[in-house]
């Protein structure tokens, strides 16, 4: 096994977050790539983890927590270590050590850095990021959010543990319509997926104008920090649960319940 920095050679594949294979990842669009090339002029490292063969098996992606969906200072962040565990595709590469030495090279890079510590998130269910992988190599919570649990690992004894950047402001509503409310922030696929499904969902002609589309970018940070939120989906005030993604079906027929309301009260 070998872990590298992401490179142009390997940089569509990380893009696609491993998964060049899946034609959901085209439907979520270019925001992962947009994302990537403003982030990494604010921090953002990239690592992956080749196997014998030099096939790409992981990736990790960790950046300045000042630049995240959590607050603290002087530590990095951690959006994202995935191993590709699918048979379709690049097959399944976990269990095989690659989480584990992707996590190490990145505290490596972040001590090496300067960094006072590591975060990162993690469900509190068996889920994907689960924070009980993270608890087994080292990390403690410093906060929860429903089922979500901000984890770290100190490395220096003046660090200080990081906290979950909570919702701030309610979403405004457009009198007489139906809002579609969508937070993008890029760095998941799966989430920039959502948000192509709601503004095609949306954009449907035989809701008329009806319907609304709002277009939240939070890879501004001030934006981020405005709102609280970093991705989301909102129909009028009813946050829709994002994960795993909701197919166009399901988003439109939400959208299409409320446009009917709207329908039968004018």
């Amino acid at each position: 096994m070998n872990v590298i920095d992401l490179d142009e050679q390997h940089l569509s594949l990380y893009v696609a977050c491993l998964e060049d294979w899946n034609d959901e990842i085209k439907e979520a669009g270019r925001h992962k790539a947009e994302w990537y090339a403003s982030m990494k002029n604010r921090g953002l490292r990239v690592k992956l983890a080749l196997d014998e063969r030099g096939e790409v098996g992981g990736m990790i992606q960790y950046l300045p927590i000042e630049q995240s969906f959590a607050r603290g200072t002087g530590l990095y962040i951690i959006p994202c270590i995935w191993v590709h565990g699918h048979k379709q595709g690049r097959g399944d590469f976990q269990r095989k050590g690659m989480g584990t030495a992707l996590l190490q090279a990145a505290e490596d890079d972040a001590r090496s850095l300067g960094a006072k510590g590591m975060a990162a998130w993690g469900l509190i269910l068996p889920f994907w990021m689960r924070a009980s992988w993270f608890k087994r190599h080292g990390y403690r919570v410093a906060d929860r959010d429903g089922i979500r649990a901000l984890v770290w690992k100190p490395f220096t004894t003046d660090a200080t543990a990081p906290a979950w950047i909570r919702r701030t402001a309610d979403i405004p509503l457009e009198p007489g319509k139906v809002t579609v409310t969508a937070f993008c922030n890029g760095w998941c696929p799966a989430q920039n997926l959502v948000f192509e499904r709601a503004r095609r969902a949306a954009g449907d002609p035989s809701f008329g104008d009806r319907v609304v589309f709002r277009t939240i970018r939070t890879i501004d940070h001030d934006e981020f920090l405005r709102w609280g939120i970093s991705d989301a989906l909102f129909v009028n005030s009813k946050e829709i649960r994002t994960g795993p993604p909701p197919s166009y079906d399901r988003i439109r027929k939400i959208i299409a319940r409320q446009a009917e309301k709207i329908k039968q009260e004018g």
